[in-house]
């Protein structure tokens, strides 16, 4: 082969030598939330990450339970959630590895304008839920094992409450389709603030009882331990993680909502612990 053939053969396998690399790479399988995906902070954080790194990330949106439970079995590469008890169980049995924190918002209970239950300004959660059982009001729960679930479940037995049919629904969906449900029965619910706000122009149900410290939602990532299957791609589960929690993306999290809902959806907190708060 004459010499200069050779050259821009060399020349040819250098350059396409990263891309060739970028496409080899497996994909970031994240199991996440449904109110990361419904909120619509993945649809700007994820093209973020790609662009940054090469890797393409394959999301599956489903409550909490569900997200750990992949990623237990080595499903996933990397878990963003909001179940904090549930989270430390699993990092305790070894499944997951190095949960450090990520942002939180809060939760609200929402429901119709003529508030049945009278509940509206209600300052404690859990006298709230005492009301609308006591009056018998229709609830929509997630009942999916969700975070929001876990944490509704845990509200109902703190006030004393066993929920039951008829006036108590699950949907078995996610935040969204949840909210949409309570929409059409005209009931109340518990719901994530960033998702009500995405959703708000979809739904007439407002704001009943807000700012109360059990209704605090913090998010955390976590990366999958290897040895939970043979094809956790660990190096790119880590990538992400470390993604979340850089100065540049936190700072995109305190700003996502601001233009089009007037407040941000999240509060960023890479750095901090759960005894902070």
């Amino acid at each position: 082969m004459p010499i200069s053939r050779l050259a821009a053969t060399l020349l040819a396998v250098l350059l396409l030598a990263p891309f060739t690399a970028a496409a080899q790479r497996a994909p970031v399988i994240l199991s996440t939330t449904t109110s990361t995906q419904d909120s619509g902070l993945l649809d700007v954080l994820v093209p973020m990450f790609e662009r940054q790194t090469g890797y393409t990330v394959k999301t599956i949106s489903v409550g909490t339970g569900q997200a750990l439970a992949l990623a237990a079995r080595g499903e996933a590469d990397v878990t963003l959630a909001h179940a904090p008890s549930l989270e430390k169980k699993y990092v305790s049995e070894g499944k997951m590895l190095n949960r450090r924190l990520v942002m939180y918002n809060d939760f609200v209970v929402i429901g119709p304008e003529d508030d049945p239950a009278k509940v509206r300004g209600e300052k404690k959660a859990l006298e709230a839920l005492k009301k609308i059982a006591g009056a018998g009001a229709r609830f929509v729960s997630r009942g999916d094992k969700s975070g929001t679930h876990l944490l509704e479940q845990g509200l109902w037995k703190q006030a004393g409450v066993e929920p039951r049919a008829p006036w108590y629904i699950e949907s078995g969906q996610g935040m969204g389709a949840t909210l949409g449900i309570a929409d059409d029965r005209k009931a109340y619910t518990l719901t994530d603030r960033a998702t009500y706000l995405a959703f708000q122009k979809r739904v007439v149900l407002t704001i009943m009882v807000e700012g109360d410290r059990p209704l605090l939602n913090i998010y955390s990532v976590m990366e999958v331990n290897p040895a939970n299957g043979p094809r956790v791609n660990a190096a790119g589960g880590k990538a992400f993680a470390e993604f979340v929690l850089a100065p540049e993306t936190q700072q995109v999290i305190k700003g996502y909502g601001l233009d089009k809902y007037g407040q941000p959806l999240f509060v960023p907190i890479a750095g901090k612990k759960d005894e902070d708060f």
